[in-house]
């Protein structure tokens, strides 16, 4: 399969729009016209993931954390990420990176870790941003309604809520006189014409318009159509960082712990905070989100759990009366390989497999 239409599968459901202005996601590497037929995905890529991935004939390796990060002014083998892109570059490897729009996006990391831990009914965290939402309004002969309205709402239209296949119709007449170098569907050139006719209305989001406005022309009979688009005010779905759960019965700060380090096959986890606490909302920022401690408890959460947490955040969350669970960042994104394979392997005429390089650069001993 063409990478360009790899993009742009991935980028439907996880907008580079959603990231963050610092961060640096997309295609860092490599040809968009390449044919891809294998891919490797793993939380970042070092010496060893690029050598695993020429071993394996890869062609395309997706990483969360992005590879390229940091101003680079040059690019070559005496430098370590200039060796390691020569390297990419000479056995026809690209590279993608999808990092905080991931994290922020529904179905990404922090989605993935409530469904593995079981918090349902997660609520965003920190809101980044709101869908902008656009009422589209077009006239359709009557002959037409149904296919025209089935393109619309099959194209992604008509979301409201939870609510899809969401639409109005309202009938009149339309007039209009074809002139000279036209084609009419319907009357005749030099004459004007009256024709019963329906207005569709319906509401699309933003990401979407371009796809639906195309459908919608293809699926109209008519060689101009009239349409009309307005930008609205109301407020489409919120996306953001972090989500936060009420859970279905309360546990103890310990045992939480516990289910934690079975579920994420940790030895080890640090946890500030009274173990006996009883908790019944949790707050989950995946990868490093001890900045996140008051905005969690401003949202009721009894506990946070994420990674990176420094001492005076621990200090601070204790004077708060906050717990903080700290598995680490490496353990909270890791399994970022699991549910980006998932939404891959729904690819068809695609190999998907996970890097066997172990990338926690801390032991334990």
């Amino acid at each position: 399969m063409n990478l360009k239409s790899i993009i742009r599968k991935i980028e439907s459901k996880y907008p580079l729009s959603l990231a963050y202005e610092w961060d640096n996601v997309g295609l860092l590497v490599g040809d968009i016209n390449l044919d891809i037929k294998k891919i490797l995905v793993v939380l970042e890529a070092n010496e060893k993931v690029i050598n695993e991935a020429i071993e394996n004939k890869v062609d395309l390796i997706i990483t969360h954390h992005p590879f390229i990060f940091r101003k680079m002014n040059k690019i070559n083998t005496n430098d370590l990420k200039g060796k390691l892109i020569h390297k990419l570059i000479k056995n026809d490897i690209s590279l993608y990176s999808m990092h905080t729009n991931f994290d922020i996006a529904f179905g990404g990391l922090n989605d993935y870790f409530m469904e593995l831990m079981e918090f349902e009914d997660s609520k965003v965290l920190d809101i980044t941003s709101n869908e902008v939402l656009y009422k589209l309004a077009v006239y359709v002969p009557t002959s037409h309604i149904e296919s025209v309205k089935n393109a619309l709402l099959k194209s992604g239209a008509g979301h409201i809520g939870n609510y899809s296949h969401c639409s109005f119709s309202s009938q009149g007449i339309g007039s209009f006189k074809p002139l000279d170098d036209t084609n009419p569907f319907i009357g005749k050139i030099g004459e004007v014409e009256s024709v019963e006719e329906s207005k569709i209305e319906t509401i699309v989001n933003q990401k979407k318009l371009g796809s639906v406005i195309s459908s919608m022309l293809s699926a109209h009979p008519y060689e101009e159509v009239a349409y009309d688009l307005y930008k609205l005010e109301n407020k489409g779905s919120s996306v953001g960082l972090g989500r936060v759960s009420n859970l279905k019965e309360e546990v103890v700060l310990k045992e939480l712990c516990n289910n934690i380090k079975e579920k994420l096959n940790m030895k080890h986890i640090k946890v500030v905070g009274d173990i006996d606490t009883k908790i019944n909302k949790v707050a989950v920022v995946t990868g490093s989100g001890a900045d996140m401690i008051k905005k969690a408890q401003r949202k009721g959460a009894d506990v946070l759990v994420t990674g990176d947490v420094k001492y005076h955040d621990a200090q601070d969350a204790l004077d708060m009366g906050m717990c903080v669970i700290d598995c680490g960042h490496f353990d909270t994104e890791d399994i970022f390989k699991d549910v980006i394979k998932r939404f891959l392997d729904e690819i068809e005429g695609l190999e998907v497999i996970k890097s066997d390089v172990y990338l926690n650069p801390f032991n334990i001993i």
